[in-house]
């Protein structure tokens, strides 16, 4: 989870030209209050967009946007239904919703057997020009040996959704073995049983492996009240564009935003106005793909977000919230990369990592599946992000002499509780108050309605939130 950690400032990159002292120490910087609640809506942008001076370039120096033109649309949709088809899943469609983006550019598409090796073994993939960019999990799409044989020699492959609606067109198609225990073992780092990702996806997959290039025929559409939020990185560009941001500095996480987590961010935004920066804008950037049950789904954790706005918890003047539309891996170390990359392309210039990002327990064991260190410490190192400024942060907690989330002081560890995401949903299941000061109340009560309004099973389990 992105939320706690760190005692070091890794600083990677001159752009722009200001330098990051290593005097950048953590302290807590009380929240702005303001009660209106303003949340960029999602806008057309045409395909020539520029990039502003003040946003970093995207990966390769161009954002890739593969959706079709609006007047080849229905000539797509035609052949798309003349070729043979292959039926997406939920977190399938989620993939092709991030490749036409263009969050995972330079990808023009599914990978290829090149880029997929590349990515397992090196987490970075090589451009024509020589230059690296970062690449760290696979994006592909898998097929059985029915749909391989169906697709013969053909050059295309059409995909279609669950309801048999047409997505997009996969051309100059390449299939290769799927193998799995190398692609689960390199990006988990364990093949135990257990792993969430790895059983939604790729424990009953099919054994080969289909890239190429895509067409997408219309943008992906939810319908769930939410699509106002999906800005694309182009839209979130434009956004910034419009506010005048001079930095961008974004926030990865899953989970409701606590006390803890707005100290990180508003301490950030202080820390790069003391830097000389006239305009930094916060990215809030919950994950909106695919995620493990017990995770809170995302439209309770929307919900949240609003009212931490409302409550002044953060300034909505300086955050853009936007729903960042890739599934979640729980690959800690490897996962956080691409979580980084993404917001790159985005605009992102600096990038907040805390405790475990994209971590979870172990699912055999009683402990976690990574050192809770690693993540930052990757992040500092990782090939294809040295343009990023990555921020990591000390450890908070509630301090309780103060009442309120503070940086821990190893001083006096004795005033200091460590509230678990676990603890936060045990008491919000059990409509228990956290301390004052925790959460704003109005986000705290959309957390105990949610727990409240779920059905539990009789095993005490709940159910699949974002089922594949």
């Amino acid at each position: 989870m992105a939320s706690m950690a760190a005692t070091t400032l890794f600083v990677k990159t001159p752009f722009p030209s200001h330098s990051l002292s290593k005097s950048f120490d953590t302290h807590f910087s009380p929240s702005l209050k303001v009660n209106v609640l303003t949340v960029a809506k999602a806008r057309g942008v045409g395909s020539g967009l520029r990039v502003s001076n003040g946003l970093i370039e995207p990966d390769g120096g161009k954002l890739v946007e593969l959706l079709v033109k609006d007047l080849e649309r229905d000539l797509k949709k035609g052949e798309a239904l003349s070729l043979p088809r292959i039926k997406l899943s939920k977190i399938d469609v989620e993939w092709v919703h991030v490749l036409s983006e263009g969050w995972a550019t330079p990808l023009q598409g599914f990978m290829r057997e090149s880029e997929f090796l590349q990515t397992l073994h090196f987490n970075s993939l090589r451009l024509d020009d020589g230059t690296v960019v970062n690449m760290s999990v696979p994006i592909v799409l898998a097929i059985d040996d029915a749909q391989k044989h169906r697709i013969g020699d053909s050059k295309k492959v059409a995909l279609f959704d669950s309801l048999g609606n047409p997505v997009a067109i996969l051309k100059d198609i390449e299939i290769y073995k799927h193998p799995k225990e190398e692609r689960i073992a390199r990006t988990w780092g364990t093949t135990a049983p257990g792993l969430p990702y790895v059983e939604e996806t790729i424990t009953n997959a099919g054994n080969w492996l289909i890239g190429g290039d895509l067409e997408v025929i219309e943008p992906i559409k939810y319908h769930d009240g939410l699509d106002h939020f999906r800005l694309s990185p182009a839209g979130l560009r434009e956004e910034f564009t419009r506010r005048n941001a001079d930095a961008v500095f974004a926030f990865q996480l899953r989970n409701p935003v606590h006390n803890g987590h707005a100290l990180l961010m508003t301490d950030t935004r202080r820390r790069l106005l003391d830097m000389g920066y006239k305009n930094p804008v916060l990215l809030l950037h919950p994950l909106g793909g695919y995620t493990k049950a017990d995770d809170v789904p995302l439209d309770w954790r929307m919900k949240q977000h609003e009212k931490v706005l409302e409550d002044g918890v953060l300034d909505p003047e300086t955050t853009v919230v936007s729903i960042f539309p890739s599934p979640m891996h729980y690959a800690g170390p490897t996962e956080v990369q691409w979580h980084a990359k993404a917001r790159i392309n985005a605009g992102a210039n600096f990038y907040i990592v805390g405790r475990d990002p994209a971590g979870m327990s172990h699912p055999v064991e009683k402990k976690d599946l990574y050192d809770a260190d690693h993540g930052k410490k990757v992040l500092s190192m990782a090939p294809g992000l040295e343009r990023l400024n990555i921020l990591p942060f000390k450890v908070a907690a509630y301090d309780k002499t103060q009442g309120k989330m503070a940086f821990f002081d190893p001083s006096r560890p004795q005033d200091f509780v460590f509230i678990s995401g676990t603890k936060m949903r045990t008491l919000a299941r059990n409509k228990e108050n956290p301390p004052n000061g925790f959460m704003c109340p109005g986000g705290w009560k959309v957390l105990v309605d949610y727990y409240d309004s779920v059905a539990v099973s009789s095993n005490g389990k709940i159910p699949e939130a974002v089922p594949a």
